[in-house]
């Protein structure tokens, strides 16, 4: 039997220069948007990545036409086309991102009927929010066979009160509200830079928008949406994120380019406490790492708190520091399967009820073959496999290829040794 894994063999210290790529977590919203408009939407610096060719394949399968991303980050999206509202089953149930396609489809058609989505294993993520939002725009909304079903003649503006800042939820509620009839009010909204862009695209696209980058987003609600745009996606603040920890945590220095500096404040902040060299540019980000790296604790939050989605890279950062830190998740409660396969590493970590004690010791990392449960937590494999002494061989490649464009190229540039291996046998992982 062979099993896609990645193979990854302790690099030393770290130098040179690599772009961000497009953000996934950004694009994936910005191409369920397209839904809205019935002309040609030519999207630039997208990433190349499994979630995104999902997402392409959702939009296919109700009628819009798409192609890309080419080499250069280009998608063409139209949607003029569209003639089914109900996406499939086996393509939602493959990302869960894709059911943002709910606001729109309801807005534009009156009619959606989305599945229950899967995705990475981190938590319930319950659709409750998304829901209760539509409610709020005036949609009826049932359950059936696994569905969420709404219908609304014409959704309405409203006051829609979100009980947790969810970005999904935010998103979807923005994009639903872009043709309501009328004026809403998204109150409790979400802050992350990933809202804040789907804003700027709906602006784009003419509708009128204020209150953006705020807890509070007043939509003034279209008619229609007719119109060709070009279009920019933000860097991935994640991907940025985590060739940052890899460059400081090996001890190396370098920097990461195409970024917005200011998207990952949170992690600078951190990073500095640890020790680490960080110097700020227009659009980059140049770091140094110490020759010890310094504990501290990190509390994930949404923005402008700690990313949850960068909790499994620092800490395996903070496994190699000279201390004691302390680790505590409260954004989704099984995103701790990384500590038990660290531990395997050689890592001293104690774990309970989203919290986790890790005993630093620089070194400590030794390759064995490990398992990765979630996006986040492949990569933070990843570095610890850069980190350790020896070869590391980590099941979850998936995972990766979901969200990390062209890794082992970036790695490369960087020193690093990162290979993709489809041909990894179970005889070799028994080794």
């Amino acid at each position: 039997m062979r099993v896609a894994s990645i193979i990854v063999r302790g690099s030393g210290p770290l130098h040179g220069t690599v772009s961000a790529s497009g953000s996934k977590n950004a694009a994936l919203p910005i191409i369920a948007a397209c839904l809205l408009n019935d002309r040609p939407i030519r999207l630039h610096n997208v990433p190349a990545l499994q979630d995104v060719r999902i997402m392409r394949e959702v939009l296919a399968s109700l009628g819009a036409s798409c192609s890309g991303p080419d080499s250069d980050g280009g998608m063409q999206v139209d949607a003029a086309r569209v003639n089914r509202t109900d996406p499939p089953y086996e393509l939602v149930n493959r990302m869960r991102a894709s059911f943002v396609t709910l606001g729109p489809l309801l807005a534009r058609f009156g009619h959606a009927e989305v599945p229950l989505p899967g995705g990475c294993q981190i938590g319930a993520r319950p659709v409750g929010e998304h829901i209760a939002a539509m409610k709020a725009l005036g949609a009826d909304i049932s359950q059936e066979a696994g569905k969420i079903v709404a219908r609304a003649e014409r959704l309405r503006g409203a006051e829609v009160f979100l009980s947790i800042a969810s970005v999904g939820a935010t998103q979807n509620a923005l994009m639903a509200a872009a043709l309501a009839d009328g004026d809403s009010t998204i109150h409790n909204a979400a802050l992350e830079p990933e809202v804040v862009e789907v804003c700027h695209f709906l602006s784009a696209m003419g509708v009128e928008i204020e209150g953006t980058g705020s807890s509070i987003i007043h939509v003034h609600g279209r008619p229609s949406i007719s119109c060709e745009l070009d279009y920019s996606v933000i860097p991935d603040r994640i991907e940025a994120g985590t060739y940052l920890l890899a460059i400081a945590g090996s001890g190396g220095s370098g920097k990461v380019c195409n970024i917005v500096p200011e998207h990952l404040e949170a992690l600078t902040i951190k990073m500095r406490e640890m020790g680490i060299t960080v110097e700020e540019g227009e659009d980059c980000i140049h770091v140094a790492g110490p020759e010890v790296l310094q504990p501290t604790d990190i509390r994930t939050g949404s923005h402008p708190g700690f990313p949850t989605d960068l909790q499994p890279q620092v800490s395996v950062l903070l496994t190699l520091a000279d201390g004691v830190s302390q680790v505590s998740e409260t954004v989704f409660e099984r995103r701790m399967g990384h500590f038990p396969e660290l531990t395997r590493m050689g890592a001293r970590v104690k774990t309970a009820n989203g919290n986790a004690v890790i005993q630093g010791r620089p070194g400590c990392l030794s390759g064995v073959q490990v398992d990765a449960f979630d996006l986040r937590g492949a990569a933070a494999m990843v570095l610890a496999g850069l980190f350790a002494e020896g070869e590391t061989i980590i099941s979850g490649l998936d995972f990766i290829r979901r969200g990390y464009e062209n890794m082992p190229g970036k790695f490369a540039t960087l020193g690093g040794f990162v290979h993709f291996s489809d041909e990894v046998t179970m005889e070799m992982l028994s080794q």
